[in-house]
């Protein structure tokens, strides 16, 4: 893992969902005639909520520990946590700066200092993890085919699952363009229609998840076990999030008839299908990732959901809510381009 094109690729992403996150929504961009540093000698705030601190150290702890993995090996011990300490106060000092343009943000000292003991602590905690990378390389490439093109499909499954967080879609759905593509108000539904939708969206997007893992794995991996952890660790997520989103007596309210339903329909077809041909498997994954995306635009809201969403007070959260909104809208189309990248690879090796 340690100087591996999937640590690097990691690193990446994490910090362009960090620059999302704290510059959404990325709107009324304004100069008020001040230093976007000045925040940085003002005074301590009377009051420090202590949400906000632990999310601020908690958010950057994962960039300190990528960060300690891709630097090369001759940085070792101490040296690698300062770099990932000073790592992280570079970037946490840059995007307090360009929240002093931000109407709705509030550039804070304070968040610098938690950021950086964040990564400070994700140094430290690679320091520790050092030692165990030959162990997870030997992991690595016992389960999934090695290369750069693997690496990304494992990115890609890792933010489907951070996709979860987000309560306000169905089960595993994704690709919601419609407030792009807003019509008019169709007409009432009954429960069952919605039920059906949501086992439907579900079961594709499941399925096409599922065989996008069987795309990467190794020619003797355990496909089958390595799908069912994938949806294992999906639906510890949305429980997750329920929890802490919603309130604690609603961690399984996702568990609706359909989301019921397409779980064991798609979990069904996932380990049926893993046993086809790899090109078939690359051409079902994209047909469910189509069909459930198209399915997703053309339904009308949920009502059902709506009722279960007036629980949801953003507060804290409306900036992460806002980073997951926009992973689970361009999710789909990304993993549809990455299965026609393998497919026309596949195509070119039969070629040659």
């Amino acid at each position: 893992m340690r100087g591996s094109s999937l640590a690097r690729l990691l690193l990446a992403v994490y910090v362009l969902l960090v620059v999302y996150a704290s510059l959404y929504p990325l709107a009324g961009w304004r100069d008020h005639g001040l230093s976007p540093l000045e925040y940085l000698l003002a005074p301590w705030p009377r009051y420090v909520v202590a949400f906000d601190v632990a999310a601020d150290v908690l958010g950057y702890a994962p960039l300190g520990l990528l960060v300690a993995l891709v630097l090369p090996a001759r940085l070792r011990g101490g040296q690698a946590v300062a770099v990932a300490a000073l790592a992280g106060a570079a970037l946490s000092i840059s995007l307090e700066a360009a929240q002093t343009y931000l109407p709705t943000r509030v550039a804070s000292n304070v968040d610098v200092l938690c950021n950086t003991a964040g990564a400070l602590a994700g140094g430290l905690a690679a320091r520790l993890l050092i030692p165990w990378m030959p162990a997870f390389g030997g992991w690595r490439a016992r389960f999934f085919l090695p290369g750069v093109q693997a690496d990304v499909g494992l990115a890609l499954l890792g933010l489907w699952i951070f996709v979860q967080l987000n309560p306000a879609t169905l089960l595993f759905g994704s690709g919601d363009l419609r407030h792009l593509l807003a019509g008019p108000p169709g007409p009432a539904r009954a429960p069952e229609f919605f039920v059906a939708i949501e086992a439907v969206t579900a079961a594709a997007n499941l399925a096409a998840a599922a065989l996008l893992v069987s795309a990467v794995a190794a020619p003797r991996a355990p496909v089958r076990r390595l799908i069912v952890l994938l949806v294992a660790a999906a639906l510890a997520v949305k429980t997750l999030a329920f929890t802490i989103i919603l309130r604690a007596q609603d961690s399984f309210a996702w568990l609706t008839p359909g989301a019921l339903q397409g779980l064991a329909t798609g979990l069904v077809v996932a380990l049926l299908a893993a046993s086809l041909p790899r090109v078939a498997r690359l051409a079902a994954a994209a047909v469910f990732f189509m069909a459930a995306t198209v399915l997703v635009n053309l339904a009308p809201p949920n009502p059902y959901l709506a009722e279960i969403l007036k629980l949801w007070h953003q507060g804290h959260f409306l900036n992460f809510n806002g980073l997951t909104r926009l992973l689970s809208v361009l999710w789909p189309f990304a993993a549809i381009g990455y299965l026609i990248v393998l497919a026309a690879r596949r195509r070119d090796e039969a070629l040659l």
